[in-house]
């Protein structure tokens, strides 16, 4: 397994129940370091750039206005498998669907409102921390 990067984004509802150090936590106890954070408030523009790869899907306006609607923390993760490892730990996006333990079905609260976001592959992930980091803000810690 290689050491790989990806982003997770601890979204507006899980920031405003303030579980950011829980979700912090888990990442560490399983082996993500995170080499990288930045608390911001994303514009409804912000978040259409993000997310413009779901453009065209029907829940694509109402998941920009959920996240452009509080702040949220970036962070960028660095471990073995990082990518797959940080989707397993969040669990199904739908939180009654997310195996007990996991982030989603601890903290979620719906599918929109659903705690975090991780990426889905290596490059998504690179495109993802890109959006959020410039190389000088991400610091290894292996």
């Amino acid at each position: 397994m290689a050491v790989q990067r990806t982003l997770s984004i601890i979204k507006p509802d899980a920031v405003g129940k303030n579980v950011i150090g829980d979700i912090i936590r888990r990442f560490e106890e399983n082996g993500l370091s995170v080499i990288g954070t930045r608390m911001t408030h994303l514009s409804a523009e912000q978040a259409g750039r993000f997310y413009a790869v779901h453009k065209e899907r029907p829940f694509y306006q109402d998941l920009c206005d959920f996240m452009s609607s509080g702040p949220i923390l970036a962070m960028a993760l660095e471990g073995k498998n990082a990518v797959a490892l940080n989707r397993q730990l969040m669990g199904a996006t739908n939180p009654k669907e997310a195996e007990a333990g996991t982030i989603r079905a601890d903290h979620a609260d719906s599918i929109d409102a659903n705690a975090v976001h991780g990426s889905d592959s290596q490059e998504n992930a690179a495109i993802e921390i890109s959006f959020f980091f410039a190389d000088l803000d991400l610091h290894s810690r292996g």
